[in-house]
C-alpha cells in the first residue's frame, strides 16, 4: 500500500514539475516551484497546482 501511494505521489511530482517548466512562468520562478516540489514532495505539489498552476481563461 505504501509503495503505490509512493508510485502515486511521484507520477504527480513528475506532472506538475513537467507543467511548470513548460509554464509561462519566469525563469526564476520555474526554479523556485521546481525546487519546492523536489523539497517537499506532497505538499510542493498540492501547493503548485492549487496556487502556482496558471488559471486560464474560459
Amino acid at each position: 500500500m505504501k509503495t503505490l501511494l509512493g508510485l502515486i505521489i511521484l507520477a504527480l511530482d513528475i506532472i506538475a514539475i513537467v507543467d511548470c517548466a513548460k509554464s509561462s512562468k519566469t525563469m526564476a520562478k520555474k526554479i523556485l516551484w521546481i525546487i519546492l516540489v523536489l523539497i517537499l514532495p506532497l505538499i510542493g505539489m498540492i501547493l503548485y497546482f492549487v496556487l502556482g498552476k496558471e488559471k486560464k481563461a474560459a
